[in-house]
């Protein structure tokens, strides 16, 4: 039986050139790293889907002939591509990611939480308002660094704003190798601005905190009403959660769009060299310092340091770089580094209690 897709594809934007038709995969983005990894009786036997949808009974995943839900599977997420195995779904074989968006979850567990894969470009999301954040920023471009994709960063709601340019100033100061993009989220001005990077058969994943304007803009680049919207609390600033999960989107361009829920807390792990991409400056810097394992707090011949004294870098911007360093690494140690480090630690302090009471 044909499925019919309209309900996934929208139609062309009102006076729009029509495309050439496109089967269900190519719409759906993929690409020679893909078709690389299978053979042509693979190909026939088991066709790629892509997942377009994460559920908690299973994942929504659409092909060519194939528009189906399997049993979930926890090493997947929204954006995956797998060889689909009609019989035993749940057997279907994961093809390898071109880029994955992974962070560690919320909670005590510290388990990681897969966002997103085979991502090209990563809108970082922000608002020219009290909730402009730049550490926060920090974080999420070191996050598309660490998963090799591109990073832009948009900052919303320009017009509401009497003056942007501290925001941009800010914002471009991150890192020379980001765009920030100033814009009105509502109208053409995310499709003009954006086109650049939304083609067709590229995916496109607008991050960042609630109430910044992610669905605004995905609906935007639509021209339909694809995610629902809702406001921010006008005494912070704070944006309500509108996207409750992850869904891929084809727009008329022929671009992949994913929405994703506002993320409150965004926990680096195994992201060490998108954060060193991120202060590169400072990571060049420390590689003069006079001691190999210097920690740029107090000890002498710290090129780090001396930079701060002399202006050229800014202490705040230290104290974020040491603080993900920190973090990173302890999210990223496995447990048994962890429980292995508790050992030594009870161990020392029994040590020491031991050597106390012999001495008393």
């Amino acid at each position: 039986m044909t499925r019919d897709y309209s309900k996934f594809f929208p139609p062309n934007l009102k006076g729009g050139t029509p495309k050439p038709s496109l089967s269900t995969r190519d719409s759906l983005g993929w690409q020679p790293f893909f078709a690389q990894q299978i053979s042509i009786e693979e190909l026939t036997e088991t066709p790629p889907v892509r997942v377009i949808e994460v559920h908690r009974n299973g994942l929504h995943v659409v092909g060519d002939g194939v528009d189906t839900t399997i049993p979930p599977l926890p090493e997947l997420t929204v954006g995956d591509w797998l060889l689909f195995d009609a019989l035993t779904p749940q057997h279907s074989r994961p093809l390898d990611r071109k880029s994955l968006i992974k962070r560690r979850a919320p909670g005590t567990d510290r388990h990681t939480q897969l966002i997103a894969a085979n991502i090209d470009t990563g809108f970082i999301v922000s608002s020219c308002n009290q909730d402009f954040n730049i550490a926060r920023l920090e974080r999420y471009v070191a996050l598309a660094f660490e998963a090799e994709i591109a990073p832009v960063i948009i900052l919303t709601k320009a017009d509401l704003c009497a003056d942007t340019s501290v925001y941009v100033d800010a914002a471009r100061a991150i890192s020379e190798m980001v765009p920030v993009l100033t814009l009105d989220a509502r109208g053409d001005a995310p499709r003009e601005k954006l086109a650049p990077w939304c083609k067709r058969g590229k995916t496109v994943a607008f991050l960042g905190s609630s109430g910044v304007g992610k669905s605004t803009l995905t609906n935007a680049l639509s021209g339909a009403h694809l995610a629902e919207t809702n406001t921010i609390r006008e005494d912070d600033a704070k944006g309500r959660h509108t996207t409750t999960r992850r869904q891929l989107h084809v727009v008329p361009s022929g671009c992949i769009v994913l929405d994703t829920p506002g993320m409150r807390e965004l926990q680096l792990t195994d992201a060490a060299s998108g954060i060193n991409d991120v202060f590169a400056d400072l990571h060049a810097l420390s590689q003069r310092c006079r001691f190999r394992d210097c920690q740029h707090d107090t000890e002498p011949g710290c090129a780090v340091l001396q930079a701060i004294e002399v202006g050229e870098i800014e202490a705040a911007r230290l104290t974020r770089w040491k603080k993900l360093q920190a973090e990173e690494a302890f999210n990223s140690s496995t447990l048994a580094e962890r429980k292995s480090k508790d050992k030594q630690l009870g161990k020392t302090i029994r040590s020491i209690m031991k050597h106390k009471k012999k001495r008393g």
